[in-house]
């Protein structure tokens, strides 16, 4: 693993007591990693994150784990609401939509599940916890993108997909913006379920559509619109019953 130290002083204490839980994928979404780190260690950018991960698969770190890095701001990730607190940021060296996004090269992508090894030898982390930022703040993120090979993190434990026996159910409903009842209020239930900051209302709003393409980003990359079609629906009941099945055997085995 080739780890370079490149202190920012972007950082300050973690609060409370409770251990890191979760792990933020981003992109950094600017023209080159020089860039991005200049910004990322400006005093006045008041931003951080722990590790950047260049395109050639050179690891910089940037803050120490046990420090709290900035780089989540407002978000929400399973009931906790500073994941800055409980969390480990890394960023990817990529343009992003804004300047040109494309795909992870595969020497980055094997770097960083390098790195996520060496990270779950000191921290517990469930494969539900390994997000992007577009998870945890879907309103306001979009990053790291539908380009990101989530299923490889997954194979390797590190974060969930689709069972290999998943089909869309013939029964789901397609739901879209403006929506109302109860199929949207089951929508909403089984997206908090995996983790997503959204509460049942039964109305399909613009809460609703942002969380439902920060799902399609993770786990529907092809078509990112918002929408629930059949297959959408389908997914995230789908991966909500995973949640349940791994809760309900982790409460078995306590």
């Amino acid at each position: 693993m080739r780890l370079i130290d490149h202190p920012s002083p972007n950082f300050d204490e973690r609060t409370g007591r409770r251990p890191v839980s979760i792990v933020v994928l981003h992109y950094t979404g600017m023209p080159n990693a020089a860039a991005a780190l200049q910004r990322l260690c400006d005093p006045e950018a008041k931003v951080s994150a722990h590790y950047v991960i260049d395109e050639d698969g050179t690891i910089y770190r940037l803050v120490p784990e046990d420090k709290r890095a900035w780089h989540a701001g407002v978000s929400f990730w399973r009931g906790v609401r500073d994941v800055n607190a409980r969390s480990i940021g890394i960023e990817l060296v990529n343009p992003g939509h804004e300047f040109g996004y494309r795909e992870f090269p595969t020497v980055q992508i094997d770097a960083l599940l390098e790195l996520l090894r060496d990270i779950a030898a000191r921290h517990e982390v469930m494969p539900g916890n390994y997000v992007g930022h577009s998870d945890i703040a879907p309103q306001r993120k979009e990053d790291p993108g539908e380009l990101f090979p989530w299923h490889r993190l997954a194979a390797a434990g590190f974060g969930r997909w689709p069972a290999w026996d998943f089909t869309v159910s013939q029964t789901a409903p397609a739901l879209q913006p403006g929506d109302r009842g109860g199929a949207v209020l089951e929508l909403q239930v089984a997206l908090d379920r995996i983790g997503y900051g959204i509460e049942g209302s039964g109305t399909y709003d613009p809460l609703t559509e942002a969380v439902v393409r920060a799902f399609q980003r993770h786990y529907r990359q092809s078509q990112v619109d918002g929408v629930s079609d059949a297959e959408t629906t389908s997914l995230i009941h789908h991966i909500s019953t995973l949640v349940s099945m791994r809760r309900s055997c982790s409460e078995k085995s306590a």
